[in-house]
């Protein structure tokens, strides 16, 4: 439960002062080059800025293009006392932090101190620097490249931010070696405490009057008190999330509990190796671990398939699982009684004590029904998902609203939920419903964009049914008389890995076939930062990507004309935890298609087709292929959520469109 802030004094209405700040000749557009006047946004910050003085809560959808990032930094610094913004990923907390905050920060002359707080995992430890640098254990050459790299860097680096150091890839595997995870930190026995970048970075964001996070930090900590966010918020009076759509999936996955046979192994490797160098004449350190490391590989082949989720009561009662499950836990047993015995002769070995009894009661809690849901109200899904190497046991509760509304309770604070898609047509039932926001108001704004002249919605005709195996080929062949037509420049946006895998062959093929001179870019070839640049420097590139493409990406100019979406972004109806919310919603009288899945597919293609025009200069096309958009009664209920595009079914139609960009840009030269 939250704490109680410093009270804020009520102010009058900032209405005037707003005006004159988002006004024509504003010390904004001083201080930012690109900074022009819009309605809609002066309206929002105004409507954020009368929540701050009321204390209250505002639900914010504000379209492409209305500049809602100055529209809540300006009344925040001014008048928001104590801030937490919460953004959508690292990318944008840092383009915060380093631009968009100072930036605003300079225009108003607002002398606030702002800090970046990340997650542990984002640090450079020197207790596991020193130690990976002791014991060699490295295997490819890369790590050893990497590993010098980063023992240089921690030489000269004050924020040990591993964002700093571009030399080595944020996905190399290294990073595992010389960070620190909840499990493996010593805290203040560590003889490193007072150096601790983690420590640091959390005691300047006490200290900060600005603090920006990210909202898995922000969820990690409510749910396990770990991130440092926990000690900001007594005193916090605004709390702002920006790409507030997202919050859902993200409070989701931190208020659930999640055991991996990864966490088990990796608990495994560091009992042998602490074992070994600290007490190897006090146990059969091997003899230890080898039959817990293969109780978790044995429960991850109880399910022989590649990838599978599944609800608990999905598995067979005769199932190999159950049995597997109790081994791993009586194997578990056996090791922690041998740490028992020599846990005083190290803290590292004491530690993997404390992380094995974790990881046993938590193993231990996952199948036992939980009486304490029946009390809060709270139920929640227990379900498998094997990955090739790993299981993993989930519990998820059904519904954040109670736990997250707990955690609102307590003295009165500012909340602002903003992002650009967050109702479906207006209508924000389902996002409030998903956080308990049920009586809090919520307003839209506006995109300053023209998208009628701007932009075209293709559907094209003769597409078969999205279930049927030859659904990618037909998607390629309607899509490639379009991406010629633009000169390249185009997204093709996928549903599945699947698709992407098999667009991407077939548009190999036919580039090549009729000699077009697009550059291929395809996701996992590279990181999705080096993709986006090569798309941006290449002008007529061809992109094709899944999940991670459709929100996020911010691709001005002629180098995207086109955003090609394959499938109307429906949830898997075999996800355990879909399945689950829709009988619970079934159960209290309600439509589960109509009142969870489609509103959420809602918003995630309003996400998707909002890559497509990011600025007043912008034109192009969405191309949606799926023929449902037409032929089921829903379909009008999703293109009304989508910008008002011009409307199109005819393939000539789109021709004539880039024709006459084309004849518009030759004439202006």
């Amino acid at each position: 439960m939250i704490d109680e802030p410093s009270a804020l004094p009520v102010a009058a209405t900032h209405d005037a002062e707003i005006d004159q700040l988002f006004g024509v000749d504003s010390p904004l557009g001083h201080a930012v080059g690109a900074f022009r006047p819009r309605q809609s946004q002066t309206e929002m910050a105004k409507a954020i800025a009368h929540a701050i003085s009321n204390q209250s809560t505002l639900i914010a959808e504000a379209g492409t293009g209305t500049g809602k990032t100055f529209a809540y930094l300006v009344p925040a610094l001014l008048w928001g006392g104590k801030v937490i913004v919460s953004t959508g990923t690292k990318n944008l907390q840092d383009q915060l932090f380093l631009r968009d905050i100072p930036s605003v920060r300079k225009a108003l002359n607002a002398p606030v101190s702002v800090a970046l707080l990340k997650g542990r995992a984002n640090y450079v430890c020197h207790f596991h620097l020193e130690r990976t640098l002791q014991n060699g254990r490295l295997t490819s050459r890369d790590d050893v490249g990497h590993l010098r790299e980063i023992s240089r860097f921690m030489k000269t680096t004050s924020s040990g931010d591993k964002a700093e150091l571009s030399k080595v890839p944020e996905t190399a595997l290294i990073w595992n070696l010389v960070t620190s995870t909840r499990d493996t930190c010593m805290g203040a026995e560590c003889q490193y405490y007072q150096d601790c970048f983690v420590m640091k970075a959390r005691k300047e964001a006490q200290q900060a009057d600005v603090v920006v996070v990210n909202h898995h930090l922000f969820f990690a900590d409510v749910a396990l008190k770990d991130t440092g966010v926990a000690e900001l918020l007594p005193s916090a009076n605004t709390i702002i999330f920006d790409e507030a759509h997202q919050l859902p999936d993200t409070a989701t996955l931190f208020f659930g509990e999640t055991i991996s046979t990864s966490q088990v192994l990796e608990l495994c490797r560091d009992v042998l190796a602490e074992g070994l160098s600290h007490a190897r004449d006090g146990a059969d350190w091997a003899g230890t671990v080898t039959p817990v490391e293969r109780a978790a590989r044995d429960l991850r082949l109880a399910f022989p398939q590649d990838i599978v989720r599944l609800a608990v009561n999905q598995i067979a009662p005769s199932s190999i699982f159950f049995p597997a499950l109790e081994t791993l836990k009586e194997q578990l047993d056996n090791m922690i009684a041998v740490l028992q015995k020599q846990a005083e002769r190290a803290d590292t070995i004491e530690q993997c004590r404390v992380r094995a009894l974790e990881l046993a009661m938590r193993l231990d809690a996952w199948n036992k029904p939980k009486t304490e849901e029946v009390i809060i109200g709270q139920e929640s899904v227990l379900w498998v998902e094997a990955y090739s190497t790993s299981l993993q046991l989930h519990q998820t509760p059904l519904s954040i609203a109670p736990i997250f509304n707990k955690q609102r309770e307590g003295a009165p604070r500012t909340w602002i939920f903003t992002s650009a898609t967050l109702a479906v047509k207006n209508d924000f039932n389902h996002y409030s419903a998903q956080m308990g926001l049920w009586d809090e108001p919520a307003k839209s704004w506006p995109s300053p964009f023209q998208y009628g002249e701007q932009g075209l919605l293709y559907v094209p005709t003769s597409l078969p049914q999205p279930n049927s195996p030859e659904y990618t080929d037909a998607v390629i062949d309607a899509a490639l008389p379009v991406i010629e037509a633009a000169g390249g420049g185009a997204f093709l946006l996928c549903t599945t890995i699947r698709a992407v895998n098999r667009a991407a062959e077939r548009l190999r093929e036919e580039f090549e076939r009729r000699k077009l001179p697009f550059p291929l870019m395809v996701q996992g070839e590279a990181g999705r930062t080096e993709l986006l640049d090569r798309f941006r420097a290449a002008g007529n590139a061809v992109l094709i990507g899944s999940q991670s493409f459709w929100e996020g990406v911010d691709v001005r100019g002629d180098a995207l004309s086109v955003v090609i979406i394959d499938k109307l972004p429906f949830s898997p109806p075999d996800d355990p935890v879909l399945a689950a919310r829709i009988e619970a919603l079934e159960r209290k009288g309600m439509n589960g298609f109509m009142h969870h899945q489609l509103p959420a597919a809602i918003i995630n293609l309003k996400q998707g087709a909002g890559r497509l025009i990011r600025d007043e200069r912008d034109k192009g096309v969405l191309m949606i292929c799926d023929p449902r958009l037409i032929s089921k009664p829903y379909g009008k209920r999703i293109w009304q959520s989508l910008p008002p595009f011009k409307r199109t079914r005819e393939l000539a139609v789109v021709q004539e469109f880039f024709a006459t960009i084309d004849t518009a840009d030759a004439s202006a030269e």
